[in-house]
């Protein structure tokens, strides 16, 4: 009995060995509790700015003569986003649609902090979640400086929650091996990822900066 119960854990390890190896994801890559923390910030910082608006939005269609709080002036002035065309897109208030994403990057990040592991799929699905938000926040901005000719401080904080994390959620897969990219690529956002955010929001201050530089200065 020992001999066979030997021998079939040798067979068993032996098994192991000559397994083929794991891919990338295959059993679930979990995230540090910095990461996870920054998706229940970013997204709680989305959420209460899209819960805002969301609000004022209701106000205004109940009191067309409604000014929200933060229209201050000709410039910021949040009422004018909400009347906008864009505001509704896809044919129902914008912010209705952060209600929900916002809302469930908090869950993820809440996952994360107890300790749940995703598989790839899932982390590339998070990572295209994010890049569809950037890039919509990015119209966004386009529209509201140089169409619609006026900013909403919310707006703003929902694109800087929505830029934070989609660099870091695709550094992530980057240095996970979930998205390929070469070393130095790696390397880089090992140490550096803070980098690109803080590069983006600063190309869109300095483009507010330039765009109302009269009013800003004058």
């Amino acid at each position: 009995m020992t001999m066979t119960t030997a021998g079939s854990l040798s067979v068993e390890q032996r098994g192991k060995r000559h397994r083929a190896p794991t891919a990338p994801g295959e059993g679930g890559v979990g995230a540090g509790r910095g990461f996870a923390w920054m998706l229940v910030v970013t997204g709680a910082a989305g959420l209460l700015a899209a819960w805002v608006i969301t609000i004022d939005k209701f106000k205004l269609l109940e009191d067309p003569g409604f000014t929200p709080g933060c229209s201050l002036n000709p410039v910021v002035s949040c009422g004018s986003i909400m009347k906008s065309e864009q505001a509704a897109v896809f044919g129902f208030p914008n912010p209705m649609l952060g209600l929900v994403a916002y809302g469930m990057v908090i869950a993820i990040g809440v996952a994360l902090l107890a300790g749940a592991r995703f598989r790839r799929w899932y982390w590339l699905g998070l990572d295209a979640g994010t890049l569809f938000g950037v890039g919509f926040c990015m119209w966004l901005m386009q529209q509201s400086l140089y169409e619609i000719n006026a900013l909403c401080l919310w707006c703003c904080l929902a694109w800087v929650a929505t830029i934070v994390m989609f660099w870091y959620v695709t550094s992530h897969n980057v240095r996970h091996g979930l998205l390929p990219a070469p070393a130095v690529v790696r390397g880089f956002l090992d140490e550096f990822t803070w980098v690109l955010p803080v590069l983006h929001v600063g190309i869109i201050g300095m483009l507010v900066l330039t765009r109302w530089w009269d009013f800003w200065t004058g």
